[in-house]
């Protein structure tokens, strides 16, 4: 019988610059997944890389005063480098600066051409680099991209364009008639409501602004768009070509599932699907959108010292401890939460005092009392039996939770278990045992069916925490170390266990706290404002002459009514009267102020600003407000005293 295949992808890791925790947290939730998967018997292929090309990349590399090539030759070897330090087992580890993958990406952009799925036309519109996204006015938010937040240009370039509409009702159905193509529920419906329903607009797959990409080969003007090149990555990672199938390819596709980010969800579950329809080809099994990891509610910021980097926390902690962080704190729909006490409180209490502690104490009993020989478990009485149904509940739960990518589930599961150990060591009490010597049989029962758990738990382990798990299954000297060893509590002949080692040391979180503002925080905020200083450098500054100046007109104007604006979290609309009349201002400061306290308030307001839509309200004006430290805005006010009208200059 041909062993089952089972093919398991990160999103490829965008080499701006190095992944913090965040980004980490896809690699090491795929590869507990793979790993489960080849326990399973599976023969499993894991996938991950790096996502090389692009305008972002290119602008970067300029102002680093190097070529692109250097610039993400250095990030994809710190991605990689992070990887491995995670412990990750991917089995290929593709780049799309890759020659193979370069050439095949032409072929696909070819044939796509040649059957009339992509057209030459032009583009015009407003454009985010950052996100390497074209957005119409409509789908702006608060005049800036709704991906990301940040400011978008206008852009306007010949461009080749996919015909996405084409194979809309095709998507459509292909979702309908697979429910679990895109996990969880949540993601499945957020793309159909906001944007199959909607309607799918043609996609621009090629640019002429940068030469940073895969050249069109036909067209030399023309670089292949980012999403084409990415995308693809799944199936040359695999040999694929369009004149030639490659062996892995034939083996392994289609892919199992897509582990990617929330914030991509769009490209793969309607771009890929829609590429592969459009190239003939079967399309994933299923594309699984996690949540983000958040420092406490916010996103990480330098300047905040709030970055978090995998390799910094298993320097102090251990890659065991951070993986189990990242696997057991992040929930299944929702985003998830770090930071440093989070993670020292998590530590102590589930790694050094749960399971450290249990491992420790019984290998350390059963050579206490026994010189380490311990028979095969065995059930005596209603404890006993309780231990057993717990162990095997483990098993089946752990299993159940990971066929649905439900880590936190499957490693909750482990730490009950453990729990229940725990509690058994204080209902049985060894130590009270060990003093009557008509109790020596039933300590040592005690102990075996302890060392029985304890296997459960480092069989168990393995996916999430190897080498961990490794070191429990060394000190009981297990006889098995897969899942088929637990189908029965209690397998195995007499043996002896090894010598009792400690797993996780407990924290002094005051401590560990002041080594991390020295060693990490103290550091990175030094670091960032030395970077936003050099930032700041005179010959940066635009100059402008005194009649280009007097062309702003600046005025007094007195705020007469103020209200949040409800289609908006940052704007609030403001009616000022500057001394000719009354006109409605809209101004993003809505986080910094509150409606109330801007009312009779006399402003700084540009009034020759020409009207712009915000939101679908019109704005004739802008409030001049100052930038503060630590992210704060103030308004310039102004005395009651002058009146609304004045000219200011």
């Amino acid at each position: 019988m041909d062993q089952k295949k089972f093919y398991i992808t990160t999103a490829i890791a965008y080499t701006s610059r190095k992944p913090h925790i965040g980004n980490t947290y896809e690699i090491v939730l795929t590869d507990a997944i793979a790993r489960m998967k080849r326990m399973e018997g599976y023969d499993v292929f894991f996938c991950t890389g790096t996502d090389e090309h692009g305008q972002k990349i290119e602008e970067i590399a300029k102002e680093a005063g190097i070529t692109p090539k250097e610039h993400v030759d250095k990030i994809s070897g710190e991605v990689r480098r992070i990887w491995d330090a995670m412990n990750t087992s991917y089995d290929y580890f593709i780049r799309t600066t890759d020659d193979y993958h370069e050439k095949v990406v032409q072929k696909i952009f070819k044939k796509l051409y040649e059957q009339g799925d992509i057209y030459k036309s032009e583009y015009s519109g407003m454009y985010c680099t950052p996100c390497e996204s074209f957005w119409t006015e409509s789908q702006l938010k608060d005049g800036c991209c709704p991906d990301c937040g940040r400011p978008v240009k206008p852009a306007k370039e010949e461009a080749y364009f996919f015909r996405m509409s084409k194979y809309q009702d095709r998507l459509m159905k292909h979702i309908e008639e697979n429910p679990d193509f895109i996990v969880p529920e949540s993601r499945k419906k957020e793309m159909i409501n906001n944007f199959l329903k909607p309607g799918l607009q043609d996609l621009c797959v090629s640019r002429t602004s940068f030469k940073w990409g895969i050249p069109v080969d036909f067209d030399d003007k023309h670089v292949v768009y980012v999403w084409l090149d990415a995308l693809t990555n799944y199936i040359t990672a695999l040999g694929y070509d369009p004149d030639h199938i490659g062996e892995n390819y034939k083996k392994y596709w289609p892919a199992d599932v897509h582990v990617i980010g929330k914030d991509i969800l769009r490209f793969h579950t309607i771009y890929w699907p829609i590429f592969l329809m459009a190239l003939d080809l079967p399309l994933p099994k299923q594309v699984f959108g996690h949540p983000w990891l958040l420092f406490a509610s916010d996103k990480m910021s330098k300047s905040k010292g709030n970055v978090i980097y995998a390799d910094d926390l298993v320097k102090l902690f251990g890659v065991d401890a951070v993986r189990y962080y990242l696997l057991s704190a992040m929930p299944y729909a929702q985003d998830g939460s770090i930071t440093y006490e989070m993670f020292i409180t998590k530590y102590n209490a589930e790694l050094a005092n749960t399971l450290g502690n249990l491992v420790n104490r019984t290998v350390a009993m059963a050579n206490k009392y026994f010189g380490g020989e311990i028979n095969a478990a065995s059930t005596e009485n209603e404890l006993d039996e309780d231990l057993k149904n717990t162990a095997l509940s483990a098993l089946s739960g752990v299993v159940a939770s990971m066929d649905e990518y439900k880590t936190a589930d499957a490693l909750q599961k482990i730490i009950a278990l453990a729990q229940r150990s725990n509690k058994y060591i204080d209902e049985t009490m060894p130590w009270a045992l060990a003093k009557d010597e008509t109790q020596q049989a039933r300590l040592k029962t005690v102990l075996s069916n302890l060392m029985e758990a304890i296997r459960y738990i480092g069989v168990l382990l393995l996916p999430f925490m190897p080498d961990t798990s490794a070191s429990i299954l060394e000190q009981i000297n297990a006889p098995g170390s897969d899942l088929a060893s637990l189908e029965t509590f209690g397998t195995g002949a007499a043996r002896k266990v090894g010598t009792a080692k400690a797993l996780f040391a407990r924290l002094d979180e005051a401590e560990t706290m002041k080594k991390i503002d020295a060693e990490i925080v103290q550091p990175q905020i030094a670091a960032a404002k030395a970077e936003q200083k050099s930032e700041e450098k005179p010959e940066g500054v635009a100059m402008i002459g005194i009649e280009d100046f007097a062309k702003v007109e600046l005025r007094a104007a007195k705020i007469l009514t103020c209200e949040k604006l409800k289609k908006s979290k940052k704007l609030l609309k403001l009616m000022v009267n500057d001394g000719e009349g009354e006109r409605q201002v809209l101004s993003g400061i809505s986080q910094w102020y509150a409606p109330e306290d801007l009312v009779g308030k006399t402003i700084v307001l540009v009034s020759n600003l020409k009207p712009a839509k915000l939101c679908g309200e019109e704005s004739c004006g802008m409030i001049l407000a100052a930038d503060c430290p630590n992210d704060d805005v103030k308004v310039l006010f102004l005395d009651d005293s002058i009146p609304a009208g004045a000219k200011i200059r």
